[in-house]
């Protein structure tokens, strides 16, 4: 596939466990179907390529294929699994986590409509077609890298900020039995001291357990007062559980008691977390891995980016252009993570028009119209997007476009989003080409000092930096690097990020700047700006320098809380 170097990551150990897929609906009805599959190309013919190991793309080597799929070709994945009879309730549920770009799932000789998209989950209904003893599950994948919809930063030819495409499975895949009439979603929208609780299906009468106490109601909703509220933060991420029955049915979650909203606070207006005006000291998270390339080889890989980071200071991530699982989200919610989380791109992109131009200072651009299909994919994604990560409070941030690429009707997507989650920040388009409605006013600096003017909206510097610190013998590429500068060692790289936050980032706090996004967590082949290698061996900034730039940064926000 290439001639690149193997690097190992540390959480390659075993490669077969994996956490519970969905911690705030979760069941004791779970069946993983993750692990060993067989795999087969079909092209001209089909031909059995060997034994996969699920959930990992099989483009990654952890995966035991390390192959790239042709546009030409589908991967037809094939398991074997046994269900006892006492698994089953009433109704049986099959999950899959993700699978690029598009799925025809097979269960016992019975076909599902198709999946189309890469990014987000899906679920069927498979009652009529399982069965007690031994089932048969096939799942056909195709993957032209179709740019009507979401692919993110995936390519063929993998350079620069340009990595490897993958397809297939990269997330878990269960089973669950559930009642004939059983809980669907919950929904918490929070206050600081009360949550609003919706929960989808089920029989009218319901009741909650929590803290020890029970509640009863009648219908869809319940308002929950909170005594002695404690407030979701990324300082002090506290969690409150909950357990809701409905008759057979029993979920466990979790919500937490978090706000996010602007509010003008002396003279600027600024993001404010718990009704208090906050920073968000935050890296780029592309969510890559040396090892399973889109998903790690293990959850270890997403509790080391987040307690890694936080040990240097930072509070938030901006996931970049990509959904992860719902349990890297989950980490954030209970270790203490903000999360600025990106739709997903589509659409052809233009390095002049979308990149170079702009970061020369021509941020003025007409934009290209979407066709139907695209247009009607982004949304409906996006609108998905939204539903899949309501009810986790580290994500208090939307970025709808990024840098141009893919823009379409901006405002009016951001008013359609917008409507549906009230609860978030948005911004309509990170970097330029100015929409008229956005909750903030993004910017992206590179190669040059840090300039901002505050406007109207609260100031986010929505990505900078990106200087590059190469690490011999953890680099992926060994003729070729890249990034946005160059730093010849790990001291030059924490002394520039020292003079860069003191300079210039930390005086534009006073000025009305609200957040701020380094460029990046970690290095992602080629690309070797990153704070950590790419296969999470060697951390490359001093820790207490770092987190001296934190302390610095809170001392400024509590002055603005009046502290």
């Amino acid at each position: 596939m290439n001639d690149y170097k193997e690097l190992k990551t540390p959480f390659e150990e075993d490669l077969t466990s994996s956490p519970y897929p969905r911690p705030q609906l979760k069941r004791d009805s779970f069946l993983s179907l993750s692990g060993e599959w067989d795999l087969y190309v079909r092209g001209e013919r089909e031909e059995y390529l060997g034994k996969i190991i699920v959930p990992y793309p099989p483009e990654s080597r952890i995966s035991g294929i390390c192959r790239e799929l042709k546009p030409s070709e589908s991967y037809i994945y094939r398991k074997s699994f046994f269900v006892e009879n006492d698994f089953f309730v009433s109704r049986t549920l099959l999950h899959f986590g993700a699978v690029d770009q598009r799925a025809r799932v097979t269960l016992n000789g019975v076909t599902y409509p198709d999946n189309v998209g890469g990014y987000l989950p899906f679920t069927y209904d498979v009652t009529d077609s399982v069965r007690v003893g031994e089932n048969t599950l096939e799942v056909e994948v195709t993957d032209t890298l179709d740019k009507t919809l979401g692919y993110g930063k995936q390519t063929r030819k993998s350079s620069g900020m340009w990595y490897t495409a993958i397809s297939g499975i990269w997330q878990e895949v269960w089973l669950e039995s559930v009642a004939d009439r059983y809980i669907k979603s919950v929904s918490f929208t929070p206050t600081l001291d009360s949550v609003d609780i919706t929960v989808d299906g089920g029989l009218c009468e319901k009741t909650l357990l929590f803290d020890g106490r029970e509640y009863a109601f009648e219908g869809d909703s319940f308002t929950l007062e909170i005594e002695s509220p404690i407030c979701w933060t990324p300082e002090n991420p506290h969690l409150y559980s909950i357990v809701i029955t409905d008759g057979v049915d029993r979920v466990e979650s979790y919500f937490a008691l978090r706000t996010v909203d602007i509010r003008e606070i002396k003279g600027r207006m600024r993001l404010c977390l718990n009704g208090k005006p906050y920073f968000f000291h935050g890296l780029l998270d592309q969510g890559y891995w040396s090892d399973g390339i889109f998903t790690p080889a293990s959850d270890k890989g997403y509790l080391f980016d987040i307690l890694e980071m936080k040990k240097q200071g930072f509070n938030t991530l901006r996931k970049h252009i990509k959904i992860e699982p719902d349990i890297f989200y989950y980490y954030c919610d209970k270790y203490g993570m903000a999360v600025f989380q990106d739709m997903v791109n589509s659409g052809e992109y233009s390095f002049i028009r979308d990149t170079a131009l702009p970061t020369l200072g021509f941020k003025k651009a007409v934009r290209e119209g979407a066709e139907k299909k695209r247009l009607e994919a982004f949304l409906s994604d996006s609108i998905d997007t939204l539903s899949l990560l309501y009810n986790h409070p580290s994500v208090v941030y939307y970025t709808i476009f990024n840098e141009g690429w893919g823009q379409f009707d901006a405002d009016g997507v951001y008013e359609v989003l917008k409507r549906l989650d009230p609860t978030r920040i948005f911004d309509t388009a990170s970097g330029w080409f100015k929409p008229c409605v956005s909750d903030v006013d993004s910017e992206h600096i590179y190669f040059k000092k840090i300039k901002l003017k505050c406007c109207k909206r609260p100031l986010v510097l929505s990505e900078f930096g990106g200087y590059s610190c190469r690490i011999d013998s953890h680099v992926f590429n060994e003729s070729k690097t890249y990034g946005y500068g160059k730093c010849r060692d790990t001291e030059e790289l924490t002394r520039r990020l020292e003079d860069v936050y003191l300079k210039e980032i930390i005086p534009l706090i006073d000025e009305g700047l609200s957040a701020s996004i380094l460029t990046q967590l970690s290095d992602i082949e080629d690309e070797i700006n990153g704070l950590v290698t790419y296969d999470r061996q060697v951390v490359k900034t001093d820790a207490l320098r770092m987190k001296a730039i934190a302390d610095e940064i809170n001392k400024h926000i509590k002055a603005l809380q009046g502290e």
